[in-house]
């Protein structure tokens, strides 16, 4: 899965009953389904009960249980309102009947009202002067370490950015804080917001849980820690254009009981607000035999 083309094809779910569909999976390196994969399909199945022309602007999920790559998902929609002005659907996504996740996604009515947003960081380093996932694989790969290596090798329908790029054989803890812009691979052309919103769901599971690993990055890594998506919310404020690039604002507020909790703000290249995020993860040590 290595374009916008590919990613489209796994969000969209198969048809099987009024309100109940179905999805495959695609790894992203990990053994398990990739929660951001789960999020955006559940959206798109949540998206298909909505007849009333409103549209995302939140929604709250529960990573319950792993999800198995060989097996399809089935995703069934509850409509639990739709009143004047707001439409609610919870998605329940579940493997041979046994339910692996839950999520509540609220629709709102197109309306006018008072508008403010938080500025973007000032002097971003802009994505033209930054090394991609893709040039660190090219530039470095002999030297970063096999397990850093083999995950830059999974072919992705997203190039990312960071903005600072820490030494992997540097073990030292860093700020609470990153910066990463992100772009679709491929001709994106023009969608539909509903389209670009499971997209954009899709994308904000990748790099959230890692900002919470930095301030302890002097002992703490991938190869030590059991990890996992616990829960995961987001908020929609403005359109977007996913023909260029984006950039996920984090930071971590705390760690703590063997979890990890981090929250940010997506922004257009001119600084529009776009979204919020919010997770929580399992960091759990593993303990050495």
């Amino acid at each position: 899965m290595n374009s916008v083309d590919s990613l489209l094809e796994i969000l969209e779910l198969k048809h099987l009953e009024e309100n109940q569909f179905e999805g495959v999976s695609e790894s992203v390196g990990s053994p398990n389904v990739f929660g951001g994969q789960v999020l955006a399909q559940a959206l798109n199945a949540a998206y298909r009960t909505i007849h009333n022309n409103r549209v995302l602007h939140s929604l709250h999920a529960y990573f319950l249980e792993a999800g198995h790559l060989d097996y399809p998902i089935h995703y069934d929609v509850s409509i639990m309102r739709d009143g004047g002005s707001f439409s609610v659907r919870r998605v329940t996504a579940s493997q041979n009947n046994q339910t692996i996740f839950i999520l509540s996604a609220s629709f709102h009515k197109t309306e006018e009202g008072y508008s403010h947003q938080i500025e973007m960081k000032p002097d971003m380093k802009q994505p033209e002067e930054l090394m991609s996932w893709t040039d660190i694989l090219n530039e470095y790969g002999s030297m970063l370490p096999s397990k850093t290596k083999a995950f830059l090798e999974i072919p992705r329908p997203v190039e990312f950015k960071p903005t600072y790029l820490p030494n992997p054989l540097d073990r030292k803890d860093l700020p609470p804080l990153a910066d990463v812009w992100f772009k679709l691979k491929g001709d994106v052309g023009d969608m539909e917001l509903a389209i670009k919103q499971q997209i954009l769901t899709y994308i904000s599971d990748y790099n959230i849980l890692s900002v919470a690993l930095q301030p302890h990055a002097s002992k703490a890594h991938w190869g030590n820690l059991l990890t996992a998506s616990l829960d995961h919310s987001m908020w929609f404020f403005r359109e977007f254009d996913l023909n260029d690039w984006l950039l996920f604002s984090l930071e971590t507020p705390s760690t703590g009981n063997a979890r990890g909790f981090a929250k940010g703000n997506i922004f257009t290249r001119d600084g529009v607000l776009v979204a919020s995020v919010a997770q929580e993860g399992l960091m759990r040590p593993i303990k050495k035999s």
